[in-house]
């Protein structure tokens, strides 16, 4: 192997493998057109029984004053237009937080020394409830969990697995964590997984574009709120009659 300093550094012309090189250049057309021509990004489409899971927006996570906090009032009010919408039509609605119990963060294992800042996630205060504006019922379960997919170690699988869901809509923070990892193990336990590009979020823009596009590439659609909440509209209202249109 060639000494440290004379290896190609990742911004040099020809660095990896095709698909690295197109992903670094982050040139938007030429990186639409790549995965066309690689038979990449195609769309998997909506299902029939969905379920909405919204992950961590707690306030760790949506108060920008907090260690791991961002700017979330925008990814915010678009999730509470989807859960409005899902709530009307009897959509099974999942949140997730992180919640730490050891004092020394034994349950949060080795990811607490890549983020020290768990530490501000502790059980039992403030920074671990959800953001209000989400409006929680109680028929609406909260999982807890130690890590950054939705389903490890959580019973989110045999819910939703009990519930015959096909879909996944996901919205929450951050893109390019827990968001991700749950989109990933989604499409790995077989469901439809789409991302709702305006009710996820990130500490960087450029974390949450470049997490989008690979997303999109490989494991998910990434739609807009508009497309969830007209795929919603054409699910059946709970007690309405079946001959009448919905409204």
């Amino acid at each position: 192997m060639a000494p440290e300093h004379e290896r190609t550094p990742r911004s040099a012309p020809g660095y990896g493998c095709p698909v690295e090189k197109a992903l670094f250049e982050h040139r938007p057309p030429a990186r639409a057109g790549f995965l066309e021509a690689h038979g990449m990004g195609h769309t998997i489409g909506f299902g029939v029984t969905p379920a909405v899971v919204v992950v961590d927006l707690i306030r760790g996570f949506t108060d920008p004053d907090l260690p791991l906090g961002a700017e979330l009032d925008s990814e915010l009010e678009q999730t509470v237009r989807v859960l409005h919408e899902a709530r009307g039509r009897g959509v099974p609605i999942f949140f997730t937080a992180v919640a730490y119990e050891d004092a020394d963060l034994a349950d949060a294992g080795i990811w607490a020394l890549k983020i020290r800042s768990q530490s501000t996630l502790r059980a039992g205060t403030p920074n671990v409830e959800l953001d209000p504006r989400l409006q929680r019922t109680a028929a609406e379960p909260l999982l807890y969990k130690k890590y950054a997919s939705a389903f490890f170690g959580t019973d989110l699988l045999s819910r939703l697995n009990a519930l015959r869901v096909d879909t996944l809509l996901l919205a929450g923070a951050t893109t390019s964590g827990c968001v991700r990892a749950t989109a990933v193990d989604g499409l790995q336990n077989e469901f439809r997984v789409m991302v709702i590009r305006e009710a996820v979020g990130d500490h960087l823009p450029a974390a949450h574009e470049q997490s989008l596009f690979d997303l999109q590439a490989k494991y998910a659609d990434v739609v807009s709120v508009e497309q969830v909440l007209a795929y919603l509209e054409t699910l059946a209202v709970p007690g309405a009659d079946p001959g009448s249109s919905s409204p």
